[in-house]
């Protein structure tokens, strides 16, 4: 058994308003997983990018999607202080995806490709 149960806890837990809860949750543990994954990433950028993935969500009214969104990033944080997680991983939540042409992205056709776009790809 494991020392975290985070997730276990958000579930029982009767919170009146679960999100901003969670949010405090990530903001407090922030700057150990950023030293635990030798993070060098300034604890405030760090925080922007944690908002922006709960601003991606901000317009999710169903309360079943919400629950299950509160529960999903309960274990996320779980995961990531048990080292279930890579730096990598890490690194494309604080900063996101910055190169969006790489990998399968580069191969997909745009709108405005021709025919002998698509033979040359094959």
């Amino acid at each position: 058994m494991t020392s975290l149960q985070l997730a276990a806890k958000a579930r029982h837990a009767a919170y009146i308003n679960p999100v901003p809860t969670l949010y405090w949750a990530i903001a407090k543990e922030l700057p150990r997983v950023l030293t635990i994954y030798d993070i060098d990433l300034p604890v405030p950028e760090a925080r922007a990018g944690i908002r922006s993935l709960f601003q991606e969500n901000a317009q999710v009214r169903d309360t079943r999607v919400l629950n299950m969104l509160v529960e999903k990033g309960y274990m996320e944080l779980e995961e990531t202080l048990l080292h279930h997680k890579q730096r990598p991983h890490l690194l494309r939540i604080f900063e996101g995806f910055k190169h969006k042409t790489t990998g399968a992205d580069r191969k997909k056709l745009g709108p405005d490709s021709s025919i002998d776009d698509q033979f040359a790809r094959a």
